[in-house]
Parts: structure tokens; C-alpha cells; sequence
């Protein structure tokens, strides 16, 4: 990436009505660290910060031609992988980032919506754990997305997430970042990230608010957005975790919604009035 040219990340998602989650909450976050943000819509999904209504899934060829035009024309630095519903549509993802292989490549395993709605059909996981993670720079699953990608119980301690962030690296990414937020014993949230060489620990005080939508989302893609400006995995990680907190520390001065609220992705730049 040459010093003249800004950083460009691709998000590869589903589309949140709402704006706090998927591929809106994507494209701030990479705006406000610095990246422009380019977007292939996956899914066009009905829903605000208290439900999914409805999920309508793109058509796995317009899907493969907006990869198509982005790579055809854009400067890519960076992919996040989000939402992408159903088995075809992971084989056609995995399929275009073979053929076009990204430097850098986020996979954050959507697989189920704070609202506790299912976001990825059972037989697509298989095809995940086969075609695509192996391709990915880094994996970012929480604790129950660990469960099912392994096949094993949610983790419930610390202890539990160091064997379980090695075990998900066997599935062939070049690291893992678990991410312990459901971890409601420990008064931090605490991540592990694995590259197959050591474990890091990264932690950050709990934060007591309901206003948590689209925090997966946004640490993926804000892990992406470091990745396309240059920064190693372990920076970028780094970078993402103290974003997102300050991000979720501001979530509620925003008052958006009736339930869970979004975090505030532009708090460096302005506040509520």
C-alpha cells in the first residue's frame, strides 16, 4: 500500500435496518479509524434494536458480482467476512476470495443476533470450518460461535478459553481472537488471541449498559481497518479492543432505540447535543 493511497477495507455482510450492526456498523467503524470502506451485501435483513423481522438473502450470483466489481476496480488492503446466512452463499464467498486472495482477511463467524435470532443455517457452519476459515488472517468467534465451531460446551472461565482459542486454530486460520465478553463471571472482558505460537491476553473493564448492538461487528471490522492501514495482528487487535470500549463507554449518551442500543462509532469526532 503505498504512503499517497488511503486504506481500503471490503466488509462482505449482511444489512442491518436498524444501523447499529453488520454492514452499516462496518463501514463507521472503518470510517472512523481512517479507512475507506467499500461493502457486499449478503442478506438485506429487517430489524432495529429490539428484533429481527425478517431476513432476505441476496442471490448468490449478485453477491459474486459485487465482489467482482469491487476487485475489478478497487485496491483492496483488507476483507471482513459477516453475515452470510446459508451454505451457497459461503461456498461463492469462499470461492471469489480464492480467486482474488486478500492479503488480509477478518472472519467474524455470524452466527447468531443479540436478539438471539439464527443468522447462519446449520449446514453452512461445515462449510465455513472447510472452505473459508482456512483462507482467513484471523477468526474472531465469541464464546458460544467457539461452541458451536467445535462442536463443544460454551467455555465458562479463562482457563477454559485458552484451550478452546488453541483448538479453533487447528481449523486452519492463521490466528484466532476469542472473544470472552460472554464471560459474565469476570467483572473484565477479556479476549485471547492464539497465532500458534502464544497466547495474548487483552482486557477491559465491563461497562454497565444495555447499548451493545453491533459490537462484534464493529471490533471485527475495526481489526480489518487496522490490518488495511498496516498495522500486525496483534496491533490491530489491540487498536480494535480500545476502540470498541470507548466506543461502548459513549454507547449511551446516543439514546437510539427501545432495546439494544448501538455503540457510538464516532465518539472521537462528536457527542450528542
Amino acid at each position: 500500500m503505498s504512503e499517497m493511497n488511503i486504506p481500503i477495507a471490503l466488509t462482505i455482510a449482511g444489512s442491518d435496518s436498524g444501523g447499529g450492526a453488520g454492514i452499516q456498523a462496518d463501514l463507521k467503524a472503518f470510517s472512523a479509524l481512517g479507512v475507506y470502506g467499500a461493502s457486499v451485501i449478503t442478506a438485506v435483513t429487517a430489524q432495529n434494536t429490539c428484533e429481527v423481522r425478517a431476513i432476505h438473502p441476496v442471490p448468490p450470483e449478485v453477491i459474486a458480482a459485487q465482489i467482482d466489481a469491487v476487485f475489478d476496480d478497487l485496491r483492496v488492503d483488507a476483507v471482513k467476512i459477516g453475515m452470510l446466512g446459508d451454505v451457497d452463499t459461503v461456498a461463492r464467498v469462499a470461492d471469489r476470495l480464492l480467486q482474488y486472495k486478500p492479503e488480509q482477511l477478518v472472519v467474524d463467524p455470524v452466527m447468531v443476533a443479540k436478539s438471539g435470532d439464527a443468522l447462519l443455517l446449520e449446514n453452512a457452519v461445515a462449510m465455513l470450518k472447510s472452505k473459508l476459515i482456512p483462507q482467513a488472517t484471523l477468526i474472531t468467534p465469541n464464546l458460544p460461535e467457539a461452541a458451536v465451531l467445535l462442536g463443544c460446551p460454551e467455555p465458562t472461565s479463562v482457563a477454559e478459553m485458552e484451550t478452546v482459542v488453541q483448538q479453533l486454530y487447528q481449523l486452519g486460520a492463521a490466528a484466532v481472537l476469542l472473544k470472552g465478553g460472554h464471560l459474565e463471571s469476570s467483572d473484565e472482558s477479556i479476549d485471547l488471541l492464539f497465532d500458534g505460537q502464544q497466547i495474548t491476553r487483552f482486557s477491559a473493564q465491563r461497562i454497565p449498559t444495555a447499548n451493545t448492538h453491533g459490537t462484534g461487528c464493529t471490533l471485527a471490522s475495526a481489526i480489518t481497518a487496522g490490518l488495511a492501514s498496516g498495522l500486525d495482528v496483534v496491533a490491530a487487535v489491540k487498536q480494535a479492543k480500545d476502540y470498541i470500549h470507548a466506543a461502548i463507554q459513549a454507547a449511551d449518551t446516543l439514546d437510539v432505540g427501545l432495546g439494544h442500543g448501538p455503540v457510538h462509532h464516532f465518539y472521537k469526532l462528536w457527542s450528542p447535543k
